[in-house]
């Protein structure tokens, strides 16, 4: 009797001592693997923010879809310009003499294509929809309109997607604290998410953290 409860005291010490190491290695895990997978999205929002802001640049307005950026992306072209100062001189009615008149002139230099200025003539900015690490092909979600605030009207996008296509396979309570979280070092919110539907913005809901050398 005496053999068997030293077995039964040495199985609930290693259940015990089991759960307390789990309990300790399971938030260090799912840090690692959260910052691992949010690092690769983020990169890649990043190069989607890009490109609709190169689509700003040449059309005046965002994309609503993948498919309508990635077309504009296969062939539309950056002109390259150069401003420089000059004058010249222009009779003047008034005082009745040659005045010198300054301008601003524009030269066009030549055009670009914005594949190979975002991409470097690679054919990624294909799979821009495309979630890193998603179980099920799942794809970001982006949109896009104009809205007037303090009286001029302006166009904006928004590209998201929910923490859990990210975190399917990490444990539900870790998973739903980091989905309140709220902290200047934390992606705060269910989503992770650059621009805004509501206001003139192409900032992002991720910390510094993500900007820095190490995670490019």
């Amino acid at each position: 009797m005496k053999t068997v409860l030293q077995i039964a005291l040495w199985l609930v010490s290693i259940f015990f001592g089991y759960k307390i190491y789990t309990s300790v290695m399971e938030p260090i895990k799912f840090d690692k693997v959260k910052k691992e997978r949010y690092t690769a999205v983020i990169n890649k929002l990043k190069k989607i923010r890009d490109a609709q802001e190169a689509h700003r640049t040449v059309t005046g307005k965002f994309s609503k879809d993948f498919p309508g950026l990635i077309k504009f992306i296969d062939t539309a072209q950056f002109t390259l310009t150069q401003q420089r100062d000059s004058s010249y001189m222009e009779y003047d009615k008034t005082y009745r003499i040659d005045m010198e008149r300054e301008v601003k002139i524009i030269d066009t230099l030549g055009f670009v294509s914005v594949k190979d200025s975002l991409f470097g003539g690679k054919d990624t900015y294909k799979n821009l929809a495309s979630i890193p690490y998603a179980q099920n092909n799942e794809t970001f979600t982006m949109d896009a309109k104009t809205i007037t605030t303090n009286g001029f009207t302006a166009p904006v996008f928004e590209v998201k997607l929910n923490k859990d296509v990210l975190l399917y396979d990490q444990p539900e309570d870790l998973v739903a604290k980091e989905k309140a979280a709220i902290s200047v070092e934390e992606v705060n919110g269910p989503e992770i998410k650059v621009g805004s539907l509501e206001e003139v913005s192409t900032s992002a809901n991720w910390p510094p953290y993500y900007d820095t050398k190490q995670n490019k």
